[in-house]
């Protein structure tokens, strides 16, 4: 009998990696570093620039206990991580009150029925183009299948623009008025480029290596975590296997390069099978700008294959030559589709939703353009209306009853060209288990991409001109890949499709951090109005923080440090260590009686 209990509980801790918690413990800081060879402050995780990588799996629950040493309110967000029913985790300023400085707050959501490659990043006040960002992976369960041979190894890149300047001063200079500018140069992983080209690399700049072993498999997935330029990513001789973009398994296709946009994350297999007489470059370069005046900006690393003859040299490989020809990088983004063959989180293909089958219920044309004077500052919109975040997050004044927080009136198209731009607190009203149409128009001359919080939305169609009604006949109604960020191209237009049925308040912005700091964003507020014993949110986290009009509601908390912030992590446990015992001992008493 002890013998067989033995099994049993030796089998039954796999089981409950159907369920079972992760922890983490976060001391968000500055720290000193020169990714361009100039010191700066950045801000990093525990110490490290960037962040760790969130290693997890579907269905998981993920507690993160959060430290806030910066000297200013901080919220993370988890970009593409869709919060089912629980925008209270989502750390933006519509849904939450941001973690004062010296305080910690504990994160607890489950990336239910999700697989893929995302990242987080500090959502407040440009915060990210300090740093504070990370990869986050989740894996498939087990007895789902995977639409290709397990890999050798799984390598987390993180690219995206850089500026010597401090975030603080980027604020300022946006709040006088003023453009960022071109910025010093792109980062990978946290680091300048490799000196590939000495008038354009100084010496004493840390590159990135990547370290593989010949005649394998990786999976690489890349994330443009940078503040406003999209990149192309490129790794010199090699091909990269597209498989997976934002939670969708996607056509399988061999890129030379890809466009990264601003908030996108891609996954690609890369086989090592080229020979090893030198290193590669790893490229990550400026586009849909005048990539000659963009060449100091490009990121480089190294590819190392472990028998490599030594270290890269000669010019780069080649960006994509489309200086006369501006739909190629259209065109590749339109080449990117769902596998519709292949399952996802759960065991049910991925094309078993008929999106094109269904109604559209709402459409919202969301025109944006270059930003102009609102009162005297600098303002960024959306159909002429600039978003100013609440001192109450709209969710919790909601819970609350608070009046006034928000309007119900934002407009299903843009006004008239006449019309005077004005700041406002206006919300999209969504229908629960309504289907929508979000057009993206882009009427300004720079690239811009829009991310749509607590959802993926398939990209049906994209084009260059003005969106009309007319425009819906060349939506791809069969295999458009669901993702949360969709690239809108200057003067061009894109089209997303998305199933309201997940509950709470969420937000659509600008992923370019100039644009949504200025106020080019919005919220959607989907209610379930059957909502009773069943509920379909959850409930006010019980270590809810408020703010605003409810600010009596916070109880007192001493700005602390490390040693107080790993005792809150410490309570929160517990809790969750005594549901999975309870869960264990179930299995091993089910056992029991089944033998006996």
């Amino acid at each position: 009998m002890w013998r067989l209990l033995a099994l049993v509980v030796f089998a039954a801790v796999p089981a409950m990696a159907g369920d079972p918690y992760a922890f983490f413990d976060w001391d968000v800081s500055y720290v000193t570093a020169a990714p361009l060879g100039v010191k700066q402050q950045v801000i990093g995780i525990n110490g490290k620039f960037p962040g760790p990588v969130v290693n997890i799996t579907t269905n998981w629950n993920v507690v993160v206990n959060v430290l806030n040493d910066l000297d200013e309110p901080l919220l993370i967000t988890w970009n593409g991580i869709q919060h089912r029913k629980n925008c209270w985790q989502d750390g933006v300023l519509g849904t939450n009150c941001p973690i004062p400085s010296g305080w910690n707050w504990t994160y607890e959501f489950q990336v239910k029925d999700q697989i893929g490659s995302f990242f987080y990043f500090p959502s407040t006040g440009l915060q990210r183009a300090a740093g504070g960002f990370g990869g986050i992976v989740v894996n498939n369960r087990g007895v789902i299948a995977v639409p290709f041979g397990r890999p050798d190894g799984d390598i987390t890149i993180l690219i995206g623009d850089w500026y010597n300047r401090n975030h603080t001063d980027l604020r300022k200079m946006l709040d006088e008025g003023k453009e960022l500018g071109m910025p010093d140069g792109v980062l990978i992983n946290g680091k300048g480029p490799y000196r590939y080209n000495d008038s354009l690399v100084p010496a004493g700049i840390e590159h990135e290596t990547i370290d593989v072993h010949p005649g394998r498999t990786y999976r690489i997935r890349v994330h443009n975590v940078g503040t406003s330029t999209s990149l192309n990513f490129r790794i010199q001789g090699h091909n990269l296997l597209l498989v997976e973009t934002e939670g969708s398994y996607t056509t399988q296709q061999n890129y030379s390069s890809l466009d990264v946009h601003v908030g996108q994350s891609y996954s690609f297999l890369l086989t090592t099978d080229q020979n090893a007489s030198s290193d590669y470059y790893v490229v990550a370069s400026a586009r849909i700008v005048n990539e000659s005046l963009w060449q100091r900006v490009t990121g480089v690393a190294l590819l190392r294959y472990s028998n490599s003859g030594g270290p890269a040299s000669g010019p780069l490989p080649d960006p994509p030559q489309d200086q006369y020809d501006k739909t190629l990088s259209m065109n590749q983004a339109r080449s990117v589709r769902w596998n519709l063959s292949a399952g996802a989180a759960r065991p049910n293909p991925q094309g078993s939703f008929r999106y094109s089958s269904i109604n559209v219920t709402q459409a919202y044309l969301l025109r944006s353009a270059a930003p102009v004077e609102i009162g005297g500052k600098l303002r960024a919109a959306l159909n002429g209306l600039s978003f100013v975040p609440p001192e109450t997050p709209l969710r919790l004044a909601d819970a609350y009853g608070v009046e006034g927080a928000y309007t119900l009136d934002f407009p299903e198209r843009p006004p008239a060209p006449d019309a005077a731009p004005r700041v406002a607190r206006s919300v999209i009203n969504g229908t629960y288990r309504g289907f929508m149409e979000l057009i993206f128009q882009n009427n300004d001359t720079r690239m811009q991409s829009y991310h749509v919080d607590g959802y993926a939305v398939f990209v049906v169609g994209m084009d260059y001109g003005e969106w009309t009604e007319a425009s819906r006949s060349t939506y791809n109604k069969g295999d458009s890949v669901a993702r949360s960020t969709v690239q809108v191209y200057p003067g061009a237009w894109t089209a997303a499709l998305v199933s309201l049925d997940n509950v709470g308040f969420w937000n659509v912005r600008s992923q370019n951090l100039d644009s949504w700091y200025l106020g080019q964003e919005v919220y959607v507020r989907v209610v379930n109005p059957e909502d009773g014993a069943n509920k379909t949110e959850m409930a006010v986290p019980r270590n809810a923080l408020y703010c605003g009009q409810l600010h009596k509601y916070q109880k007192e908390q001493t700005p602390h440090h490390k040693a107080a912030a790993a005792a809150s992590a410490a309570a929160v446990r517990p809790l969750a260590v005594r549901r999975q015992i309870v869960a264990l001992v179930m299995l091993v008493v089910g056992a029991l009686v089944f033998a006996s």
